[in-house]
């Protein structure tokens, strides 16, 4: 109670007042009620005080977790904390994205309540060694619903599966959505459920002012600017679509100068710069914050008096909450939404569903300034604020286009170069996603146009065929030909079918094909449709391209030959009954895969015969090679010296050395006789030997002209 007094609160809400007893029981608490409604202390007070009862210190460890949707929530409500817990001597924590993880990691351990976003969370539970959970009293879930809208379904389930399941858990959410219900089945046991402003006749608070006003795209940073102007002395908030715009607005307007402070807030920025922009926006008397809707939701901005929405919010829920930031705690509020032509019918059935009062204004062209002409100088001058530009445009469009509720978000219908032209650019930049958009929309645009004048063509047959006369009706029946002799006396062929010269004049004539017999009387119709349809069939030809004919002409045949020459398709089928003469497709597969395995087996054993061969081939000449190199005998071919004279290779040598041996054996001398060392080439070839070759000496005279002959060479 001594921190509630020196915090300066002295009354329970609604909410408060139905939450707190229900948490001090220990029992699961379901919370919803409106934005501004108090929902934070409904959760901190019963944290404090059961932590205190059960006499909880540093020794016990985690005994209370906050988990927030945004960094921004869990610095308010870590603020909070400490404003109303000063009596007490927990350690609290913050655990945020954007900090450093080992100084967290270090000090995580010695926490008694710690309040995180889900993401930075997790990644304590999986990589700090130190944190532990397993003594965990109570559970809270603060804003569930964003929770649940930004993405974070899969990592607060991982979260509560670390979790203790004996613990109690607190579930707080502005709205009760599909998403947040199925998250209370799984987290919550037998939870109480407390709703404040259930019944109300409105959701948003009561002193609160909401106004429309309807402009075009290209006028909207006009009236921004001319609002500013004439809103000096007030605390406004500005929602956007984008981070990108944000950063346009804000640098834009920090040019302009409308008089008054201007500070920006989105998710791209750093955690440090963002808690700055916090503290100084919420310490600020008079100031103008353009921000995404990461500051929609939870946000305590003290006395707020404007919440200016720049583009349409995706749904009323997201309506609720922006326009929550303002009229909190029974204070009053004001609340201006823009809305383009396009996006006013769905928008206003949106709000009246949701129980949302909103009023229509107009604005005074008068008081109005238009401040195109400066942001096109700015863009001309600085290349930095034409880059902004440029991606604000593309943002914005891209927002537009992937909104759910197309009944409200047209991104086709947006005057693109206009408001391309208010932000200072020379043209739209281009956009892929729209031209693509456009196209498929051309292209069902065209089907349906085909789709209705095809029906429209069927209808005119209907009424036509309802118009027939009974003889025209009797002769479209079935079984007619009994009336062809009646027929042929009441329609005179020869006229129509007359030979006047004037229709044929300049007309060209076709090649009569005549039949014969019953053929050319039956075919006279099909012929001539046949006819037309070659004729248009020539005219499509005439407009196609020779790649395009080539495509569309006649496929060439694959045929194969048979022995006696007979041509073949490549996969020409026999009729089933001679198929299934050698029986059925099981067994000749079987035979098939018998017969081919049996081929196989026979040709692997020649295979395996031929290879034996060769091995034993390469296995005796290696033996030849090794005993020729151990006798010294050179393996040579057959080549001749440079002189002509033939040289005997190896193999030669060897058979005149056998032939000498038989000589030798017989008795015989041999008839020829090898020359010693030679010059020259005899020198330079030592290992081969000169042979004389000459017809064997029979005579005398024979014998002693080979003696010289041998003298001579010697």
């Amino acid at each position: 109670m001594g921190g509630l007094k020196k915090a300066d609160y002295r009354q329970l809400t609604e909410i408060q007042r139905k939450a707190i007893p229900l948490a001090l029981a220990r029992r699961d608490v379901l919370g919803a009620a409106k934005t501004g409604s108090g929902k934070t202390l409904a959760f901190l007070i019963p944290v404090l005080e059961v932590l205190y009862r059960e006499r909880w210190d540093a020794t016990d460890g985690l005994g209370a977790l906050i988990v927030s949707p945004t960094r921004e929530l869990a610095v308010q409500i870590f603020e909070v904390l400490r404003k109303i817990g000063r009596e007490h001597n927990f350690s609290a924590g913050l655990v945020i994205g954007g900090k450093d993880f080992k100084v967290e990691s270090d000090r995580i351990a010695r926490m008694n309540i710690l309040v995180a976003t889900p993401g930075r969370l997790l990644q304590h539970m999986d990589q700090s060694t130190g944190f532990d959970c397993d003594n965990l009293q109570i559970l809270v879930l603060d804003e569930a619903d964003r929770i649940m809208d930004m993405g974070f379904q899969k990592t607060v389930n991982a979260i509560i599966e670390n979790l203790p399941p004996q613990r109690q858990t607190l579930l707080f959410s502005a709205t009760q959505t599909r998403s947040v219900k199925s998250l209370a089945r799984l987290s919550l046991k037998d939870p109480e459920y407390v709703a404040v402003h259930e019944k109300a006749e409105h959701a948003t608070p009561q002193k609160l002012t909401q106004h429309y006003v309807v402009c075009e795209l290209y006028d909207k940073l006009n009236i921004l600017y001319s609002f500013l102007r004439t809103h000096l002395q007030n605390k406004t908030i500005i929602f956007v679509s984008s981070c990108k715009q944000a950063r346009f607005v804000y640098e834009c307007f920090c040019k302009l100068q409308p008089g008054l402070s201007i500070l920006h807030l989105h998710g791209k920025q750093k955690q440090t710069k963002r808690v700055e922009i916090f503290r100084k926006f919420a310490s600020s008397q008079y100031a103008a914050l353009i921000s995404t809707d990461i500051a929609a939701r939870g946000l305590d901005f003290p006395a707020v008096d404007w919440v200016l929405q720049l583009d349409c919010p995706e749904d009323a829920d997201t309506y609720i909450h922006r326009v929550g930031r303002t009229a909190r705690f029974d204070a009053n509020g004001h609340a201006l939404l823009m809305l383009l032509p396009t996006e006013v019918e769905g928008m206003k059935a949106e709000l009246t569903r949701k129980k949302v009062p909103i009023e229509e204004i107009k604005i005074k062209a008068s008081k109005q300034e238009n401040i195109q002409p400066r942001l096109q100088s700015f863009c001309f001058r600085n290349p930095e604020i034409k880059y902004l530009g440029q991606r604000a445009f593309v943002s914005y469009m891209r927002s537009v286009y992937l909104q759910r509720n197309k009944d409200i978000f047209k991104a086709t219908e947006l005057p693109a170069e206009e408001f391309a032209h208010s932000l200072g650019l020379a043209g739209a930049p281009k956009i892929k996603f729209l031209k693509k958009d456009e196209a498929l929309s051309a292209k069902a645009a065209k089907a349906v146009a085909k789709k209705e004048e095809q029906e429209e063509v069927e209808k005119h047959e209907k009424v036509r065929e309802k118009a027939k006369t009974k003889v025209e009706r009797m002769f479209q029946r079935k079984n007619q030909d009994v009336l062809s002799e009646h027929y042929h006396k009441l329609v005179n062929f020869d006229d129509e079918n007359g030979s006047d010269e004037e229709e044929d004049f300049m007309t060209v004539q076709r090649v009569n094909h005549e039949l014969s017999g019953d053929e050319e009387e039956g075919s006279g119709a099909e012929q001539d449709i046949k006819d037309l349809e070659a004729e248009n069939k020539s005219k499509r030809q005439q407009k196609m391209t020779k790649k395009d004919l080539a495509k569309k002409g006649p496929k060439g045949e694959r045929l194969v030959f048979d022995d006696e020459g007979n041509a073949h398709q490549l996969y020409e089928l026999e009729d089933e009954a001679d198929f299934l003469k050698a029986g059925d497709a099981k067994s000749q597969w079987e035979a098939f895969i018998k017969e081919k395995t049996a081929v196989m087996q026979a040709a692997d054993v020649d295979d395996k015969q031929v290879a034996k061969l060769k091995r034993k081939e390469k296995r005796l000449k290696k033996k030849m090679r090794e005993q020729a190199e151990r006798e010294g005998v050179q393996m040579m071919d057959m080549s001749e010296d440079e002189d002509g004279v033939q040289l005997a290779s190896a193999s030669d040598m060897s058979e005149a050395g056998s032939d000498e041996e038989e000589q030798q054996s017989s008795g015989k001398r041999p008839w020829y006789q090898d020359s010693g060392d030679s010059e020259d080439e005899d020198d330079e070839r030592p290992s081969k030997k000169r042979v004389l070759e000459t017809d064997e000496p029979t005579t005398l005279q024979d014998q002693e002209a080979l003696a010289l002959q041998l003298l001579g060479n010697a």
